[in-house]
């Protein structure tokens, strides 16, 4: 039987450790942070938990033009609150709880976990420190490292739990951040920034770029900058931070311009660093890049005979939905079953913030810079009927497709729920469809996905 030791239980461990599993390899898991990594415990799961609270509270905050009083006459909307303590023991709760249900299922798949840190000792063997003492040495035929990455911090920012934070930290603060200071302006440093305005919080966003998510489509890094802007948020562009430090009961920070921006609360999104040191990689032949990220190639392989890696320590696309592919199609190829290479162009990913931002396939930087040539058409939400509706006025869809065969390469969702609904781009994406096939799909009438069939139609030729 083929031995599989994985270390690392985040989704690019437990979800390679399934399908090892099914393939009937015995499997190990080293895992030191609980089951379900920082995706489930300390980032994914808990940040749109808490995103799902601040998403009801914008919702409520336009209730009004939806007829809904919600004071003791038209004239009063409120007052409507957050108790962040209680989110945040409810955000704690459903971590553990995705943890324990992933755990359940890896005990019934006779997976077997470990508690403790994980070593390379050569390409065929792990050394596993276990948590409540001693070591136990793994023989195995396949090695996943798959040991994630933790938040990037500073020198001149150092992070201490109660008023300087990482987007790891935020979660034992048991109430609101008077006014909040969040450095960077990437997925995450947008994410938090809406969040906390939506429940309650002055935010002030730093960014060192001229908008935004930089990385993200320019149309709609615009749109969120607009609504950020208009809720009252503000967003300091071509700023970065020089020095982050506690003054009293708040933080002050420090421009490289020389301007100071005071605050309650600074929370810290700079980046991530991969888990890759000390872990023995040198032992088994196993190259990392200067960014310390594990070298791999489309199916998790790494310079490491016999030795694979998957998600955030890969720094590949650091997506939990990338991480579980990565995971899966490395114990495919490790134990003969058909498999695939990755794609990136097939992964879809989402910005939750309000609106979402959701893209997939190609991007417009690809067709501006001339990597491919494509057709594209946007659809403004502010025209579909079930957006009037809602109350909905800031969004659109965006298709790309190719010019002679009206193959849809890609697309960009802006709106509520876009997480949901660039699922059918994602469809056509993956499957090779033309934006005639999209268009003579039925859509349900009033819908959103209405505009994605609009913008096929729209493209027809």
């Amino acid at each position: 039987m083929t031995h599989v030791v994985i270390i690392g239980g985040g989704p690019g461990g437990y979800e390679s450790a399934l399908v090892a599993a099914q393939l009937g390899a015995e499997v190990t898991i080293v895992d030191r942070d609980g089951i379900g990594g920082s995706t489930v415990l300390t980032d994914c799961v808990p940040s749109k938990t808490l995103i799902a609270t601040s998403e009801l509270m914008a919702e409520v905050e336009g209730a009004g033009e939806l007829g809904v009083q919600l004071g003791v006459d038209a004239s009063d909307d409120g007052p409507v609150t957050v108790d962040l303590g209680r989110v945040n023991t409810r955000v704690k709760a459903l971590a553990q709880a995705q943890s324990g249900d992933i755990e359940r299922r890896l005990e019934r798949e006779s997976v077997r976990v470990l508690d403790g840190t994980g070593r390379l000792d050569g390409p065929d063997k792990v050394v596993a420190e276990l948590a409540d003492g001693g070591t136990e040495t793994l023989a195995a035929d396949v090695v996943l490292v798959a040991t994630g990455a933790h938040p990037r911090v500073s020198p001149s920012a150092l992070p201490d739990g109660e008023r300087i934070l990482t987007w790891e930290q935020v979660y034992d603060l048991d109430a609101l951040p008077e006014r909040l200071i969040v450095v960077g302006s990437g997925v995450t440093g947008a994410e938090f920034a809406g969040a906390y305005k939506a429940l309650g919080s002055e935010v002030v966003l730093v960014s060192s770029r001229d908008r935004v998510l930089p990385g993200e489509d320019a149309d709609a890094a615009l749109v969120l900058e607009e609504v950020f802007t208009r809720r009252g948020m503000e967003v300091m562009s071509r700023s970065r931070m020089q020095q982050v430090e506690r003054i009293g009961d708040g933080v002050r920070v420090t421009l490289t311009d020389g301007r100071i921006v005071d605050g309650s609360h600074c929370l810290l999104a700079i980046g991530s660093i991969p888990n890759s040191s000390d872990i023995g990689l040198d032992t088994a032949g196993v190259d990392v890049d200067d960014a310390g990220f594990v070298t791999v190639d489309k199916v998790s392989r790494t310079t490491g005979r016999g030795v694979y890696a998957a998600g955030d320590c890969t720094g590949v696309l650091m997506l939990a939905s990338v991480a579980a592919m990565q995971g899966r199609i490395a114990m495919s190829h490790a134990l003969g079953d058909a498999v695939s290479p990755l794609d990136l162009r097939e992964v879809a990913s989402n910005v939750f913030t309000s609106p979402e931002i959701a893209t997939v396939g190609y991007t417009q930087q690809d067709i501006d810079g001339g990597t491919i040539e494509a057709r594209t058409q946007t659809i403004q939400l502010g025209g579909n009927p079930r957006a009037k509706m809602q109350g909905i006025r800031d969004g659109f869809v965006k298709l790309f497709c190719l010019p002679g065969t009206g193959i849809v390469i890609g697309g960009v969702v802006v709106g509520r729920q876009a997480s949901e609904l660039i699922h059918a781009v994602s469809i056509a994406v993956n499957c090779r469809l033309t934006v005639d096939q999209v268009a003579q799909s039925f859509t349900v009438y009033p819908s959103i996905t209405g505009s994605i069939a609009e913008a096929a139609r729209r493209l027809h030729r």
